[in-house]
C-alpha cells in the first residue's frame, strides 16, 4: 500500500484519522477489520435522514462498508477536490462542481437555474434548503423532469381516462409531489395489455356458435351448473340401473327439516341434488328444482330455448350437444392471454377484463400514446429537470454529511472527542441529580437487553412521552452511586434537537456504576445490617410490652417486681459499662501509638473493609466496552471500544455548584439544640452505667442478681418437667 494512514489508539482500538482528502479517497485500501464498525441501522440515529436513505440503495434499512465507499466513489466524481467535505460545509461552493464532464457541466447549469428561481443569482454556492425549495417548487407543476404524469386536470379528458385507467389496471409510481402516476414504461405496458385482450376479445366474438351474442353469457353459466347437471343425470343412470337404490339417491327425510331460525343454509342446500332423481332422463327446467340452483336454471332455459325440443325440460342429449356447440368458443376462453405485470409504487387495483371493450379499442388505438410520448419528450427537456435536482441534492448531502458519517463508522472520532456527539448519542436523560449523555435507541427492550447486559454498563431502559409520541432510549450511568437508580423512577430526556421527554424507567441492568460507589458499599451494607436488627429488636421488645400489658390488665394481682427492674437496670449498667471498658481500651491502645502510627491504622481499616470491594469494582469497571450495546441496537462492531473510568464520568455529569456560586451554611430546617440533647442523653447513660457499676462492686445486687438467676433454673426445670410429662 502506497498511502500512509495514521492511527490514534483510543478506546482499546487502533482508529484511523482522517487528516486530508486522501485518507477518503483511499478508503477501499483499508483493510475493513480496521473499521471500527462493520454496519449500521439507517434508524435510531442523530443523522440526516435524507443522507442515510440516499446511502442505503438497497432499501434494507442497513449502511454497510460498500454503501460507503460507493458513495466515496459516487462523490469523487462531481467535485473537483474532497478538501472541502472534510470542513461538513452547509454549503457546496458552485465552483467545487466538476464541469469537466458532461453530467458536470448539466448539474451546473441547473445549479445556476434552481438559485434563478430562488431569486439567487448573486449567490455562488448551494445549500440543502436551496435543494428542498426547489423541489417543492417544481413538484406541483405538470412538467417537471420526473417523467412521471398524474391524471391532471391540466391534460385533456381523454389523456386522465388514459392514464387513470392505466394507473388502475398496471400500477402507478410516485411523482415528485407524491401522486399517483405513470412513466413512459407503465404506458407502453398498459397499451401492450389493452391490444392483446382486444385481439383476444375479437377473437372471441368471431367464432360463430348458435347462441351469438349469448354465448358469453351461456358459458358462465354453463361453468356454474355442469357439476349440478352432470351429478344430476349420473343419479337417473345409477336409479335406472338400480331402482332399489332410488331413495337413496334422492334427498333424505333429515336433510330437509329447517334449522332453528326456520332456514336451510346455502351450504346445505348445495350440496343437496339438483332436482328430484326419477327413472325419465330429463332435467325439468320449471318444477321440483333445488332452490338455491332455480334462479340460474331459469336463465339457463331462457337462454337456451331454441336448442331444446321441450322448452320446459333438459335431456342429457341436449345438454351434451349445448356444450358440444360451445367447445371452440371454450377453447378460446381458456385461452386467456397473460396481463403483463410490473414492479410499481402502487399495485393495480383493477382488471382490463372490467373495462368495456369500446373504451379499451379507444384507449389502445394510439394516438393517447403517441401524445403521451410527446409528454415525456416535453418533460425531459425541463430546464430543471426533477433527476438532476436529485443529483444535485445527493451532491449536497454527501458534501455536507458525508465525513460525519466517516468519524462515526470508519472510526468512533466524535464519540472520543469529548466536544462533538456520536450518531447514536440521541440526547440528554436526567435522573436522580445526574445527565446520562450516553443514550441509544431500543425497539425491544427484551431483546436488546440479551446483548446488551455484556457491555458492564449500568443500563436505564426508559420509556419516553411526548405529545402522544413514544420511543424506548437506554442510557447508561457511569458515575455517582445506583441506590436510588430503581424501577419507576422520573426523569426528563432532552433529545438532541432540544424536545424534553417524560422518562420513566421501566427495566435497570445493575452494574458497578464508580469507584465512589464501591467505597461505600461495605459501610452501607454493615449500615443495612445493623438498622435490619435494630428493627427486629424493636419489635420483638415492642410485642413483649404489649404482650405484658395484657397480661397485667387480665391479672391484676401480678405487681410490681422491684428486684427484677433494678436487675434489668443493673444488666443494663454492665452492659454500658463494658462497652465503656471497650471502648477505653481502643482509645487506649490508639493514644499509646506514635503520631504518624495513628494515620496508618485508619488507613488499615479501610483498606481491609473497602479494599476487596473496590478492587471487585475496578476489575469490572474495566471491562466496560460501548460494542455489545450498539450491537443491541442493530450495529456490526469490529471488537471492543472500551470505556475507562475517565471516559465513564465525562459520559455521565452530576449535579455541582457554580465556580462563582455563594453557599449559606445556615439551614433554617435543621434541628436546634441537638448537640444538647445529644450531651444530655450521653450523661443520663453515663450516670447509669455508673450507678449500676457501683451498686455491683458493693455487693448490693449479689441477692438479686443470684434471685434471678434461681428463677431462671427454676423455671427451666419446670419447662423439662411439662416436657416429661
Amino acid at each position: 500500500m502506497s498511502h500512509i494512514w495514521t492511527f490514534q489508539r483510543v478506546g482499546g482500538l487502533d482508529q484511523v484519522v482522517f487528516k486530508n482528502a486522501n485518507d477518503i479517497i483511499n478508503l477501499p485500501d483499508l483493510d475493513p477489520k480496521l473499521w471500527v464498525a462493520l454496519s449500521c441501522p439507517t434508524t435510531g440515529l442523530d443523522f440526516d435522514e435524507r443522507t442515510l436513505a440516499l446511502l442505503d440503495t438497497d432499501k434494507d434499512g442497513r449502511i454497510r462498508i460498500p454503501d460507503i465507499l460507493d458513495a466515496i466513489s459516487w462523490t469523487q466524481d462531481k467535485i473537483t477536490s474532497f478538501e472541502s467535505i472534510l470542513q461538513s460545509s452547509e454549503t457546496l461552493p458552485l465552483s467545487e462542481i466538476n464541469t469537466s464532464t458532461p453530467q458536470g457541466k448539466k448539474l451546473s447549469i441547473t445549479a445556476h437555474s434552481i438559485l434563478a428561481s430562488l431569486n439567487k443569482n448573486d449567490v455562488d454556492y448551494l445549500t440543502q434548503d436551496d435543494i428542498e425549495q426547489s423541489i417543492k417548487s417544481n413538484a406541483n407543476k405538470l412538467y417537471n423532469g420526473d417523467l412521471i404524469f398524474p391524471a391532471s386536470s391540466e391534460l385533456s379528458a381523454d389523456m386522465q381516462t388514459f392514464i387513470q385507467t392505466a394507473i388502475e389496471t398496471t400500477g402507478a409510481q410516485k411523482d415528485m409531489s407524491g401522486q399517483d402516476g405513470i412513466d413512459l414504461n407503465i404506458a407502453t405496458t398498459f397499451v401492450d395489455n389493452l391490444k392483446t385482450w382486444l385481439q383476444w376479445q375479437t377473437q372471441i366474438s368471431n367464432t360463430p356458435t348458435p347462441f351469438k351474442e349469448n354465448s358469453a353469457e351461456i358459458w358462465k353459466l354453463i361453468e356454474q351448473l355442469k357439476p349440478k347437471i352432470d351429478d344430476y343425470f349420473l343419479r337417473v343412470e345409477l336409479a335406472q340401473y338400480a331402482p332399489q337404490a332410488q331413495t337413496s339417491l334422492n334427498v333424505d327425510e333429515k336433510y330437509i327439516v329447517p334449522t332453528q331460525n326456520g332456514l336451510l343454509s346455502d351450504k346445505d342446500l348445495a350440496e343437496l341434488p339438483l332436482s328430484k332423481i326419477g327413472n325419465t332422463n330429463t332435467l325439468d327446467l320449471v318444477n321440483g328444482l333445488n332452490p338455491l340452483w332455480k334462479a340460474k336454471i331459469s336463465r339457463f332455459k331462457t337462454l337456451v330455448e331454441s336448442s331444446l325440443s321441450n322448452p320446459d325440460q333438459l335431456t342429457q342429449q341436449e345438454w351434451q350437444d349445448i356444450q358440444k356447440n360451445l367447445k371452440t368458443y371454450a377453447t378460446l376462453i381458456s385461452a386467456k392471454p397473460e396481463i403483463a405485470q410490473l414492479t410499481v409504487t402502487t399495485k393495480p387495483s383493477a382488471n382490463i377484463e372490467d373495462i368495456p371493450n369500446s373504451i379499451i379499442a379507444h384507449l389502445a388505438s394510439g394516438d393517447l400514446l403517441d401524445q403521451f410520448k410527446q409528454m415525456v419528450e416535453q418533460d425531459n427537456k425541463t430546464p430543471i429537470s426533477a433527476s438532476d435536482i436529485i443529483v444535485l441534492e445527493k451532491l449536497v448531502l454527501f458534501h455536507k454529511h458525508l465525513y460525519r458519517l466517516l468519524v462515526n463508522f470508519v472510526s468512533f472520532s466524535d464519540f472520543f472527542s469529548l466536544k462533538t456527539r456520536a450518531a447514536f448519542q440521541l440526547g440528554n436523560l436526567y435522573i436522580d441529580g445526574r445527565c446520562a449523555t450516553l443514550c441509544v435507541a431500543v425497539d425491544n427492550i427484551a431483546k436488546h437487553t440479551a446483548m446488551a447486559n455484556y457491555s458492564e454498563l449500568c443500563l436505564l431502559y426508559c420509556e419516553c412521552t411526548r405529545n402522544g409520541q413514544k420511543q424506548i432510549i437506554a442510557a447508561a450511568m457511569t458515575a455517582g452511586q445506583g441506590d436510588l437508580l430503581i424501577e419507576g423512577r422520573n426523569g426528563v430526556f432532552i433529545d438532541n434537537k432540544g424536545n424534553d421527554w417524560d422518562a420513566n424507567v421501566v427495566k435497570i441492568i445493575t452494574k458497578p456504576i464508580s469507584i465512589q460507589q464501591a467505597v461505600w458499599a461495605p459501610y452501607q451494607r454493615i449500615g443495612r445490617v445493623i438498622t435490619e436488627q435494630l428493627n427486629k429488636w424493636a419489635s420483638s421488645k415492642d410485642a413483649d410490652v404489649e404482650k405484658s400489658s395484657e397480661q397485667a390488665l387480665q391479672n391484676p394481682a401480678n405487681k410490681f417486681d422491684i428486684g427484677k427492674s433494678v436487675g434489668i437496670f443493673a444488666a443494663i449498667g454492665l452492659a454500658i459499662g463494658a462497652i465503656g471498658t471497650a471502648l477505653a481500651s481502643i482509645f487506649q491502645a490508639i493514644f499509646a501509638l506514635a503520631w504518624w502510627q495513628v494515620p496508618l491504622v485508619f488507613i488499615g481499616l479501610f483498606l481491609i473493609i473497602s479494599g476487596p470491594s473496590v478492587i471487585l469494582a475496578w476489575l469490572k469497571l474495566r471491562r466496560r466496552t460501548l460494542g455489545p450495546l450498539l450491537e443491541a441496537s442493530g450495529w456490526a462492531i469490529n471488537g471492543q471500544v472500551k470505556i475507562n473510568l475517565m471516559l465513564g464520568g465525562l459520559l455521565t455529569s452530576k449535579a455541582q455548584l457554580p465556580s462563582n456560586a455563594k453557599r449559606n451554611l445556615h439551614d433554617p430546617m435543621k434541628q436546634r439544640h441537638h448537640k444538647l440533647a445529644i450531651i444530655f442523653w450521653l450523661a443520663i447513660l453515663f450516670g447509669i452505667g455508673i450507678t449500676g457499676g457501683w451498686l455491683w462492686h458493693e455487693g448490693y445486687l449479689d441477692h438479686y442478681i443470684e434471685a434471678h438467676k434461681q428463677e431462671q433454673i427454676q423455671h427451666k426445670t419446670e419447662t423439662n418437667t411439662n416436657i416429661d410429662k
